[in-house]
């Protein structure tokens, strides 16, 4: 089946329809229970008084997104105002330099809010791998960033490293971990391409510019180093048409999203209520499985936006950083599924993709697969809810290339070219509704605990089957079948069938025709007609 099928229109605004409706309906679950719980006890650590106009209390259970939009952000919008400031005179005065004033005003920063012994740590981590790098060896660089890795992950080097930061304030941790585990990763993609450079190695002061470059420091996203080298060197400063429009409206945009997504942790609180086993026992089946459908969904908008608000500093810069991750909503393979861009292309590249070369061959992927989330477990840091989200992923992303290696073969194929690409993406769209639902269980694993998504699963495949079971499937179902017709537009502006050759003007006489026929007399053509035509 092509990408492009087509289904009738009224068949797709039936699928919108039940979408649309089935959202509102678990939404409505969610508020009521929000609205009925919560003078809880159980949330007073997490649900506390919000915006005074709404008279509402507000789920300020996620720390990242209140460290970033409430606690701490007038520290955030200072450092990167600072940033945007001294890059935009260096801009004018001494474009050559940019780089170079990027990496003295991340370092100043660095230093001041975490102190010179932190300075002296990372830049330890940096000459230690610089080092190895010179070497060329690609392995050797690999293991030697994983074993540094490490070091963040397993006592009792962490508390050792961990003495190096001066003062005892609420983001002390956080900023701890983020910049020297995106420093390890930064350092090691330095060294893998330092590896495949051909004449010379590049120069110590390049790793530093790239990992003190300050939006990106302490919470990502990674940019791989070949990128960043040449986009951060270039001299041609220039910009697109609307290039500055585009900026400012994501910019925008990320301030509507911010104030949407507060507004609506004033009405729903679903951050808060899967801590609470006793009162996620007595919900309805559609409460459930909206409060994971919106867990997930609320995790790729904090990313998306988080990144977003780098990655538009990062524009200013002239660079052109990772894309934010692809919607939750929009997923249906485990090939597809990231909650950070940046991450996954450093993976894909340097491991994924290195390993497992066209992902075709059965063996090849599966030692891809169980590498890139052995990197990934000790990037994370090994624990028992990430040991079986790797494990779920890893045989998930298998099992997809299993299932169409099984499906290729015959008499499948033939069934499916007999049938139409209509027929065939209805089919297929099935099969991807148990997918998607995968996927779904699978990550909130990650995102909320164990015990929730055994809750979940619970609900969907045993205490709410036949019912409950076909309803979430078919409503599934119509999620998928809106997602696949969102790519078949896409694909038909990304690549438009081709016109239909015009008719020749003067057809050759068919072989048919008798010999003996007597020909028509032709009228005598005008010679400036026939020049005109």
């Amino acid at each position: 089946m092509g990408i492009k099928a087509a289904l009738p229109k009224y068949e797709i605004y039936f699928y919108n329809t039940v979408l649309c409706l089935a959202m509102f309906w678990a939404a409505s679950w969610i508020f009521e229970v929000s609205n009925s719980n919560a003078n809880r006890k159980t949330f007073k650590p997490s649900v506390k008084s919000g915006w005074y106009y709404f008279g509402r209390k507000m789920d300020t259970a996620d720390f990242e997104w209140m460290m970033w939009f409430s606690t701490f952000r007038e520290h955030i919008l200072f450092a990167l105002s600072g940033h945007v400031l001294f890059a935009k005179i260096c801009s004018m005065l001494a474009p050559q330099y940019r780089s170079l004033v990027y990496m003295v005003y991340g370092l100043l920063a660095v230093w001041t809010s975490m102190g010179w012994t932190y300075v002296t740590l990372i830049l330890s981590h940096c000459i230690l791998l610089y080092s190895i790098s010179l070497v060329k060896i690609r392995w050797l660089c690999f293991v030697t960033g994983l074993c540094t890795l490490a070091t963040f992950k397993c006592e009792p080097f962490v508390s050792w490293q961990a003495g190096f930061v001066e003062g005892d304030f609420e983001l002390r941790h956080v900023l701890f971990y983020g910049g020297c585990g995106f420093t390890i990763m930064r350092c090691m993609s330095f060294a893998l391409e330092n590896c495949e450079r051909k004449d010379g190695n590049y120069n110590i002061l390049e790793l530093l510019k790239y990992n003190f470059y300050l939006p990106f420091f302490y919470f990502g996203p990674i940019m791989t180093f070949d990128k960043f080298y040449v986009q951060a060197n270039r001299s041609d400063l220039t910009r697109k048409e609307r290039e500055m429009w585009n900026i400012s409206l994501q910019g925008v945009t990320h301030l509507g999203v911010i104030i949407v997504v507060d507004v609506l942790f004033h009405f729903m609180y679903i951050l808060t209520i899967p801590s609470d086993m006793k009162l996620l026992k007595h919900l309805s089946d559609w409460a459930l499985v909206g409060l994971a459908y919106f867990n997930l969904v609320y995790d790729w908008v904090k990313a998306a936006v988080m990144f977003g608000v780098i990655n538009t500093v990062s524009r200013l810069d002239h660079l052109d950083p990772p894309k934010p991750p692809k919607c939750i909503t929009m997923l249906y393979v485990f090939a597809e599924t990231h909650f950070d861009r940046g991450i996954n292309d450093w993976l894909c590249k340097y491991v994924y993709d290195y390993l497992g070369g066209k992902h075709e061959n059965v063996v090849e992927e599966l030692i891809a697969t169980l590498c890139t989330f052995g990197v990934t477990i000790l990037w994370l840091g090994p624990c028992q809810v990430v040991l079986i989200w790797a494990f779920f992923n890893c045989f998930g992303l298998n099992f997809e290339l299993w299932t169409a290696k099984f499906f290729a073969m015959e008499p499948f194929t033939s069934f499916e070219l007999a049938m139409s690409e209509a027929m065939s993406r209805r089919i297929r769209a099935v099969f991807n509704s148990f997918n998607f639902w995968c996927i779904v269980l699978y990550n909130i694993l990650a995102l909320n605990s164990l015990d929730f998504a055994k809750l979940v699963t619970k609900r969907l495949l045993l205490k709410g089957f036949p019912i409950t079971t076909i309803i979430v499937i078919f409503v599934t179902y119509c999620l998928i079948q809106v997602i696949k017709e969102r790519e078949r537009r896409q694909a038909l502006i990304d690549d438009p069938d081709p016109l239909p050759p015009p008719p020749p003007p003067n057809a050759a006489p068919s072989p048919a025709t008798p010999a003996a026929a007597p020909a028509a007399p032709q009228p005598v053509a005008d010679p400036s007609k026939e020049k005109a035509e």
